[in-house]
């Protein structure tokens, strides 16, 4: 599961690569022009970018370029109808990760995005173990002393964030930009409902809680029960 950004100012294939990746349980967010996506990359951490090669205010390639500059080190790849092997080459200069030409098929995408997410520094195993809580990331299982548990999509993602960063504590803002989209109406209430939500259905009483709050820090993966 990962949190990607589409910058592309066709809306009509945004929803259909947006749609499959939400499908594979990704967490997806469109914009449509240069502008918005530097606002966009400036206040939110994203796992995967992608980028399309001509946007109505600039290129991707000079957004790239920006992005680059200023620290930015998020997977990118472009999406682009040019197919010659200098645009190939210019791309892959800039700093993009892979290169897609369009059109393009939907499934091959969803498995580069796949493979960009398995890179050795970002790779995480696949089945995690918390107290007695067993998650399968690549199935979207969870298990508690071997009985499937229902989570919502975005209580899975919470819970897969901070087992994949088991050693950090996270405040409910931090939370808000890494899990859930950039949208009107979620709040640092909406992550205390969703850890209380998450807590019910896996806690253990007299356990320690799988997600514990370290008070007046936020919450980091706990000893679960």
């Amino acid at each position: 599961m990962a949190k990607i950004l589409i910058i592309d100012d066709d809306e009509s294939l945004c929803g259909m690569v947006k749609d499959w990746l939400e499908h594979d349980n990704h967490i997806v967010e469109c914009v449509h022009c240069g502008a918005h996506a530097m606002e966009q990359l400036k206040l939110y951490p994203y796992d995967v970018i992608l980028l399309d090669w001509d946007l109505p205010d600039t290129s991707g390639v000079e957004l790239l370029n920006k992005f680059r500059s200023t620290g930015g080190v998020t997977p990118i790849i472009f999406l682009t109808g040019h197919t010659s092997s200098d645009d190939k080459e210019k791309g892959l200069d800039c700093g993009a990760d892979d290169y897609v030409t369009k059109p393009f098929d939907t499934k091959e995408l969803a498995a580069r995005i796949r493979a960009l997410l398995r890179r050795p520094q970002q790779y995480v195993e696949p089945v995690m173990q918390v107290g007695d809580v067993t998650v399968n990331r690549s199935k979207h299982l969870v298990l508690k002393n071997g009985v499937e548990v229902k989570l919502f999509r975005r209580e899975f993602a919470l819970l897969d964030f901070l087992l994949r960063n088991p050693d950090r504590v996270f405040s409910a803002e931090e939370l808000l930009d890494h899990v859930w989209n950039s949208e009107a109406g979620v709040s640092s209430e909406t992550v205390r409902t969703s850890v209380a939500r998450v807590r019910k259905q896996l806690d253990t009483p007299g356990k320690p809680s799988v997600i514990e709050n370290v008070r007046g820090f936020g919450y980091k993966i706990g000893g679960g029960g």
